[in-house]
Parts: structure tokens; sequence; C-alpha cells
């Protein structure tokens, strides 16, 4: 994928082995990498997943310095960071660890299947950012987060759209735009909570029955600021 000298990422290129298929109709990234058994890892490599390729691997283990075979706030910013995903705030750190830790797992942290997971959604993002990046700055406006949305199949009404954009107006006065971690952290805001819905309309009628508890405890972790 080619850029302009004059196009600055706000986030890492994918590495070489990381190639681009049509799935569906739409353009998808995986590792291009077969598993090859005498590659050497540490022993907490036989919890990934069949085929994990070895950069994921890598970064989780770097990252896990207590070796407990799990990865905490500060050790997943960490890992992020080795894959060169830097930057990334407090607040979108807790909300990927919220989305992607296992629901049986009383703590916030993540284990290698739940980071692999994570590691392939950020990739996913990451490359729906760079479509709707239209002129290569860096930075996404209001319209192409509404169409990036509207390709992810989330319907987001104006007045929605428009809330979850003013919490990155810095009071300038200009039109705001959204670098990556704003992007990745307003598509966890909408993946998380529709999520969560649906797991209360299982028929998907765009209705739920819920009690004040359990919208309460849907709804504080995707509003509380932990920055």
């Amino acid at each position: 994928m080619a850029y302009s000298n004059a196009y600055e990422p706000s986030a890492p290129e994918l590495p070489e082995s990381f190639v681009e298929q049509q799935l569906d109709g739409e353009n998808r990234y995986h590792y291009a990498y077969q598993y090859q058994p005498s590659q050497q890892f540490s022993s907490s490599s036989v919890m990934f997943p069949p085929e994990t390729h070895p950069d994921i691997v890598r970064s989780f283990e770097s990252a896990d310095r207590d070796r407990s075979g799990f990865l905490d706030e500060s050790e997943l910013r960490q890992a992020l960071s080795f894959s060169g995903y830097e930057g990334i705030s407090n607040r979108t750190i807790r909300f990927l660890m919220f989305i992607y830790k296992n629901p049986g797992d009383s703590l916030l942290r993540l284990g290698p299947k739940e980071y692999v997971e994570l590691w392939n959604c950020l990739a996913q993002w990451r490359s729906i950012f760079d479509r709707y990046d239209r002129d290569r700055s860096g930075k996404m406006n209001s319209t192409a987060l509404r169409d990036a949305f509207f390709h992810l199949d989330y319907m987001l009404p104006t007045l929605v759209l428009q809330l979850m954009i003013s919490q990155f107006d810095d009071g300038t006065g200009k039109n705001v735009e959204l670098c990556f971690d704003s992007f990745l952290e307003c598509g966890m805001i909408v993946k998380g909570l529709t999520e969560k819905f649906k797991e209360k309309d299982p028929g998907y009628t765009g209705y739920a029955t819920l009690s004040y508890d359990v919208f309460m405890s849907m709804i504080i972790p995707f509003i509380v600021s932990y920055d």
C-alpha cells in the first residue's frame, strides 16, 4: 500500500508478512505465515492458538514481565508498543481490555488467546482507518468516521455521532479530526456497547428489556475516564 511522502500515519505499518486478501468481497488482512515447529519460544508460547505468528508471541512474552501468562494494563501497553502501536491512551487500553478479556475471568487481564484476538482486531481497525483517511493526513473527519461506521454496519444516529466526536473537540473552533487512537476509541465504544446490547437482544430485533443494574454495568465502563 503506497502513500505519498506527506502522509504521516498515526499507526504502524503492518509487518511485511501481513498481507491483504479478499474475503466475502472485503479486504481483510492476515499473516502469510506457515507454522514452523523448529522455531523456539518459551514455554508460555504453547498457550497461543496454533499458527500464531512469532511477532505476536514475542510481543506478548516480552511484555509479560512477571511470567504470569497474562498481561495487565501496563503490560498490554508495553506489548502493543513493541508491535508499533505507541501512544494509545489509557482510556483506550482499558476499553480494549474490557472488551477482549475472558468473560469468565474476574480480573482485568488478557491471556495469549485474548491478546491474539485483540492484535488481529487492531490490524483490521487500522486497515479501515487507512481506507477512510482519504487525504492520507493521518486524520479522519466526522464524515469519514460516519462512512467507516456505515461500512461496518453501525448505523449511528447523527446526534450520537456528534456526541462522540465532541469529546475530542479542543475548543479552538476548528473542525474535529481524529487520529488513529481517537478513531479506535470511538470504534471500541460502538463495538463494545453494540455487542453488550446484542447479548440482551438475541433475536436482533433492535429492542431489549434489561434491569437498571444491568444497564448501568453495561454503560459505566464506557463512560468513566481512566486518564
